[in-house]
């Protein structure tokens, strides 16, 4: 007992502790889980199937239906799924079901969780607004969403314009582009790094944190891209915190300065709510706009019919901003836990049961969305997607997401019409979220 408590001894046991925490921690979130998602995937189990095929952006449409076909809900051997859009709405908007959040029944797993944690902010783990439950959620929704309203947002519109216009000034059309790399992620990284106070020469590196830190809304994870995330959000949560110390000592007219001076019921954010809500803010303000760019230039280049329906009815561009929200959405899926006993469409779900709404399956609902495989910009309905969401839970940024939507591919067709794609383009490897990680283009 005498030898372990020697300096050696302990260097050792830390050491020891910083190998084997991080191991425990992918085994057990992300290991384990894959293989069992893989071996469900091979007997054909329909939750298993979407896990892995879902990857590098594959086309899931006949999943979808095969899923829709089970009723409201298909029970499956590792959870539930749904891809009705009743199912999803009902679901997302009810108090029966809240965050998924893994607390392992096993009291072993339990102290294994608890011993191995990280202690980093993570976008899906309380505190965070996506893992959150009021009366927590309520207090961070309320303190933000002031920031995020119709009205907000459309003062934001001229300088958003603006934004695009100096990056598309900055486009040489003698020469090929990756429209990811130059357009589409610098647009809503330049817009809400202006919304959150981020200085012009740190938002390329908030743009490469938030893109490598992508993965970490996936379940299955290898252990290379494991590692990868977890240093990023180490990275991230290091700049987070230099970034509100400096606007503790100059605040600005930015959200960042008001949720650090904010009181609500005069109650404050603690430094950790304050980490959690200004990084998952900040993240899914860029992060999921850049895959709604890259995906509608993919999808307005490869139906040259609906491009021209834009050109001679500029007017369609706010409805085309939702189709293509409907038909290619940013985000594939939201998973809920059920509080207690109810039941889906006449589908009894047990207290404590997972249930994976699939957002994309969901818009591609025939009940609701006639010849939903079509891509149509003029389509009636098309803001009946559910790909912000529904519910408490709602996406803050669905109007800064559509006006980011809708100025930047209308003013990039406009400045290039005869915009094509180069065939080289790559989908993200990511599951949950969809998009492209490179999309070459040639402008003239």
């Amino acid at each position: 007992m005498f030898a372990l408590k020697t300096t050696p001894a302990r260097t050792f046991l830390r050491r020891a502790g910083e190998i084997a925490k991080p191991v425990t921690r992918w085994s057990i979130g992300h290991a384990i889980p894959r293989v069992a998602l893989r071996a469900a995937a091979r007997r054909g189990d329909l939750q298993g199937r979407l896990s892995v095929e879902a990857s590098g952006g594959a086309d899931l449409t006949g999943l979808f239906d095969e899923i829709r076909s089970h009723g409201a809900i298909a029970s499956t051997r590792v959870g539930h799924v749904t891809t009705r859009h009743s199912a999803c709405k009902e679901i997302l908007t009810s108090d029966a079901f809240k965050s998924v959040r893994f607390v392992p029944d096993n009291p072993l797993l339990n102290r294994l969780v608890a011993w191995s944690a990280s202690g980093l902010i993570h976008p899906i783990e309380p505190p965070s607004l996506l893992a959150s439950e009021p009366p927590d959620h309520t207090r961070y929704r309320k303190l933000v969403t002031r920031v995020f309203t119709a009205r907000a947002v459309e003062q934001l519109r001229h300088r958003t314009q603006a934004i695009a216009d100096e990056l598309l000034d900055g486009l040489d059309p003698a020469n090929p582009v990756d429209l990811v790399e130059q357009y589409c992620g610098l647009l809503p990284v330049t817009v809400i790094s202006q919304i959150l106070g981020v200085p012009p020469e740190e938002r390329d590196k908030v743009l490469a944190l938030g893109g490598a830190a992508a993965p970490s809304l996936d379940l299955g994870l290898p252990w290379r891209t494991f590692r990868t995330v977890e240093a990023t959000l180490a990275e991230f949560d290091s700049w987070l915190t230099l970034h509100l110390e400096k606007l503790r000592t100059n605040p600005g007219d930015n959200l960042l300065s008001k949720l650090i001076a904010a009181r609500e019921d005069g109650v404050g954010l603690t430094e950790r709510e304050l980490k959690a809500t200004a990084g998952l803010v900040l993240a899914a303000g860029f992060e999921t706009t850049v895959n709604l760019l890259g995906n509608g230039i993919a999808l307005l280049t490869r139906n040259p019919d609906q491009l021209e329906k834009l050109r001679g009815n500029p007017e369609l561009w706010s409805n085309a901003t939702d189709e293509i929200l409907r038909y290619d959405p940013p985000v594939l899926l939201t998973g809920r836990l059920c509080a207690r006993d109810t039941e889906i469409g006449g589908k009894p779900i047990d207290r404590g049961a997972i249930v994976s709404t699939v957002l994309a399956g969901a818009n591609r609902d025939p009940e609701i969305f006639e010849d939903p495989s079509s891509f149509d910009v003029t389509r009636a309905n098309a803001r009946d997607h559910v790909s912000f969401g529904a519910g408490r839970h709602y996406c803050l940024g669905a109007s800064l997401a559509r006006m980011e939507g809708e100025i930047g591919l209308r003013s990039i067709f406009e400045r290039f019409p005869d915009l094509r794609l180069l065939g080289r383009a790559k989908r993200r490897q990511t599951r949950i979220l969809r998009g492209f990680e490179t999309l070459p283009a040639a402008l003239a």
